[in-house]
């Protein structure tokens, strides 16, 4: 905890990687806004059919918001036929030394 017992705030980076077709964008923002997540960034680009967005997100608490909004992203993966992958912003960046 924080010193004043406040939940620590985070960011998240959100990837998108799969065939391009309508309403992935869409898609994801509104489950990320279910979450009451906060899109700060977004980059997206198609290349030769194949669609890839990371976004940075912001989250209220990214101790308790992490887990559920994980879960979303997974079967919204799972329904909409692409990869999505969430990670902690801390990690991100530990593991590609931006």
């Amino acid at each position: 905890m924080t010193p004043n017992d406040e939940a620590p705030n985070g960011r998240i980076i959100v990837t998108v990687l799969g065939s391009d077709r309508p309403g992935i964008v869409a898609a994801v923002a509104g489950a990320l806004s279910e979450h009451d997540a906060n899109i700060l960034d977004i980059s997206q680009t198609i290349l030769q059919g194949i669609f890839t967005m990371t976004m940075l997100v912001e989250v209220d608490n990214v101790e308790e918001s992490f887990a559920p909004t994980k879960a979303a992203l997974d079967a919204l993966a799972m329904q909409l036929g692409v990869q999505i992958t969430m990670q902690r912003e801390e990690v991100f960046r530990f593991m590609y030394r931006l």
